[in-house]
């Protein structure tokens, strides 16, 4: 598997910005929009499913499930973009991840934070 397997996150040039933090060096928030976030709920493999118990037995990293969740996030924050970018956002702020299981069917990713309109100080 390579890196894009692993991790996530937005490319150098994002027409919404995406940050941990509650303000960007460099701009003020404009305008506060509001909450946003993006869902999505991820049925299990059976071969993941059968592959963690056998490595379970054993030690070492689920690959199949790692790669899994990776996805499921990188949808969730796709749709959180979306949503943020449809109501006039230009960035988001505080951005998480909450992750659950989903009455053990799957695993639910939501990803949040606040929408807001930077400006460039």
């Amino acid at each position: 598997m390579g890196l894009e397997d692993y991790g996530g996150g937005q490319g150098p040039q994002p027409d919404v910005l995406v940050v941990t933090t509650n303000d960007v060096p460099g701009y003020r928030v404009q305008q506060v929009i509001g909450e946003v976030f993006g869902l999505t709920v991820r049925s299990r493999h059976l071969g993941s499913q059968i592959g963690a118990g056998l490595k379970s037995m054993i030690g070492g990293e689920l690959k199949g499930l790692t790669k899994t969740l990776v996805q499921t996030r990188n949808q969730a924050m796709e749709r959180l973009v979306e949503q943020a970018r449809a109501r006039g956002a230009n960035a988001v702020l505080a951005f998480r991840f909450d992750v659950t299981e989903a009455a053990d069917v799957g695993t639910e990713v939501c990803a949040y934070g606040t929408a807001v309109v930077l400006a460039q100080e």
